[in-house]
């Protein structure tokens, strides 16, 4: 195989109470990229579609996470990568993880398989740190493994893929203002509470019980963020309101998705998403604020071959 085509799902990352370390995987919503083998060696972006990101490969994030693999296997050739974007830089449901997740496992395909899909997510932190300034794990994890992820460590990295209870949906709706995960990350505070903390990491607890046993209740109750929320939320249009209308209409739990300006409710069933999505809707129409929505079950497969 000289060339593969695969989808590369958009992601939610933190889950209210995950800060870091929780995210899925999205089914619907996603970039395009084409990999193909060269005979020049190293890595070459040659097209970029539907974005103005930078074509010089150590500035670009899948250019960033290919170069990190390719320090790991040797090789006589080269990759030339194409990149259709339809996540937008800045939306929180991971444009940045889409990219490097693609780049490296799209090679690793053409390699014939040389590392694992856990084993790719160390490369694919390396294009989240380009676009961050900082290696996290919580959108390039579940892009890779699908899913919902639990990163309990870094240093080792140590992942934990966790199924999605199966009758989950995801609703998103992404306010269009760009808001750069750096900026977001500049308002949060270094230290927290002990009695904020026992209140994160109880929910955390809740919400991983809550997928094991499809508790859908409790992984609801388990949905609230003591720490980072109330920082960031003043950062995206209509965010009380959004939140509390999605809750209104059925949803389990709602919060930032990522760094933001997307707003994300897990809901359980594809007719309540809908309902959640058009309550959304409307409060951005009534602000006369352009919005793209998403309503997706959630990927248990991560990034696909597409054919």
């Amino acid at each position: 195989m000289n060339t593969i085509k695969i989808f590369c799902p958009a992601t939610i990352a933190n889950l209210s109470c995950g800060f870091d370390v929780l995210g899925l995987c999205l089914e619907t919503a996603g970039d395009e990229m084409i990999i193909r083998k060269s005979s020049e060696k190293g890595i070459r972006i040659t097209k970029i579609i539907g974005a103005d990101l930078p074509m010089e490969t150590e500035k670009n994030v899948a250019g960033v996470a290919a170069l990190a693999m390719l320090e790991k296997v040797e090789t006589d050739f080269g990759f030339e990568i194409e990149i259709y974007k339809n996540i937008k830089a800045g939306s929180g449901i991971g444009s940045s993880a889409a990219s490097s997740a693609g780049a490296v496992f799209g090679i690793n395909e053409l390699l014939g398989r040389p590392f694992t899909r856990k084993e790719l997510v160390l490369f694919a932190m390396q294009g989240e740190k380009l676009a961050s300034g900082n290696a996290h794990a919580d959108n390039v994890a579940p892009a890779l493994l699908g899913g919902f992820t639990l990163v309990r460590s870094t240093n080792p990295l140590d992942i934990i893929k966790i199924k999605s209870p199966s009758e989950l949906y995801a609703t998103v709706v992404h306010p269009q203002i760009e808001l750069r995960t750096s900026d977001a990350r500049s308002v949060l505070k270094q230290t927290v509470s002990l009695t904020s903390a026992i209140t994160q990491w109880g929910n955390v607890g809740g919400l991983i019980a809550g997928l094991y046993t499809e508790d859908y209740e409790l992984i609801g109750r388990s949905l609230h963020d003591e720490i980072i929320e109330p920082l960031r939320s003043v950062l995206i249009p209509g965010f009380d309101l959004i939140k509390q209308t999605a809750l209104d209409n059925g949803a389990l739990g709602s919060g930032i998705s990522g760094s933001g300006p997307s707003i994300f409710a897990l809901s359980k069933g594809k007719k309540a998403a809908e309902k959640i999505a058009k309550a959304m809707s409307q409060i951005y129409k009534n602000m006369d604020l352009p919005y793209e929505i998403h309503v997706s079950k959630i990927n248990d497969e991560g990034i696909k071959v597409v054919i």
